[in-house]
């Protein structure tokens, strides 16, 4: 079998960006966290992304990441690196959460594109300049336009790689025609990732090296499936299993991130559906597509899907009568 690359240098495959669980007094519910790093471990997931968009970065305390960075970083107990979402449209704040990501055992840092003060290509540089200044440890990059309004150039990125401490970027831009251009731009090493689980299946087959995934969260058997069918050369498995998990995958985005996610794990029993303002949980439509979605695939890959599958008994008998 394809070896996974567990070292966060050559990290490849799916890695979950985690959503955080609240409970329903919209307080974390850390035995939830807990209890989904493990199981995400024990799917084959390839690291733990904790505290990024789907974690609702925005609406956590600086303590509050901390504690769950502390949470990842105990539960995976080296197995597999913790990469921690440490990113503001303030360079000084970006600074200090990296800063407590260190300090809480991260093994890398996940730095978003400033978002809302659209920096110039030569702010960007000086932005993640300076948050790679203030850590030891890698630092992957965060592009992601629909949500910062601004993007990283292919220059600039080029530019940062040429620093070795800068080891990766998460695309989330959902252009495939990208990687090409960048590949020729960054040394081999550098770690080519998609945040677009839409495109993933296109992104991996033109060799980039994973996916930091919100559809992994739900499925993660059976996108490590597809991940190894399609870097050993078997184009029919992959394209057989990237169908399913591209009907998964359009239902949990049929709205904003994570709220679909949250609640498709939520019929799993792996956690409240509940989410802090302004984010609120899908509409009726949407939830019906996603019991839909799971069903469909619960009925043939049940044992790629995470937790316990018979949780999801239920709500299939309905989504199917």
């Amino acid at each position: 079998m394809l070896a996974i690359g567990r070292h966060v240098s050559r990290l490849s495959g799916y890695a979950p960006a985690l959503p955080t669980p609240f409970g329903h007094d919209g307080q974390i519910d850390f035995s939830a966290f807990e209890n989904l790093c493990e199981l995400q471990i024990k799917h084959g997931a390839t690291a733990l992304v904790v505290c990024g968009t789907t974690g609702e970065s925005p609406t956590l305390e600086p303590r509050e990441q901390r504690e769950l960075v502390g949470v990842a970083v105990k539960t995976a107990r080296g197995r597999v690196p913790v990469i921690a979402g440490a990113g503001s449209n303030s360079t000084a704040h970006a600074v200090a959460l990296t800063r407590d990501a260190e300090a809480a055992g991260a093994d890398a840092i996940l730095s978003v594109v400033p978002y809302y003060n659209k920096p110039t290509q030569i702010g960007l540089y000086e932005h993640f300049r300076t948050v790679v200044a203030s850590t030891g440890l890698p630092v992957i990059l965060y592009d992601v336009p629909p949500r910062t309004v601004c993007g990283l150039s292919d220059a600039t990125v080029a530019r940062l790689a040429e620093n070795a401490q800068v080891i990766g970027l998460k695309d989330a831009t959902g252009d495939i025609t990208r990687l090409a251009r960048l590949k020729s731009l960054v040394g081999a090493e550098f770690r080519l990732l998609t945040g677009d689980d839409a495109t993933a299946p296109a992104f991996l087959v033109l060799g980039g090296h994973g996916c930091i995934s919100v559809t992994s969260n739900v499925i993660p058997g059976l996108c490590r499936s597809m991940f190894l069918a399609c870097k050993q050369g078997e184009t029919a498995k992959s394209q057989r299993l990237a169908g399913p998990i591209a009907q998964l995958t359009a239902a949990l985005f049929r709205e904003t991130n994570p709220a679909p996610v949250k609640f498709a794990l939520g019929l799993l029993g792996l956690m409240a559906p509940t989410l802090r303002l302004p984010m609120v949980i899908p509409s009726a439509q949407v939830q019906d597509e996603i019991s839909t979605a799971l069903a469909q695939v619960f009925q043939q890959y049940a044992d790629q899907m995470i937790g316990a599958p018979r949780a999801l008994e239920c709500t299939v008998r309905e989504a199917v009568a």
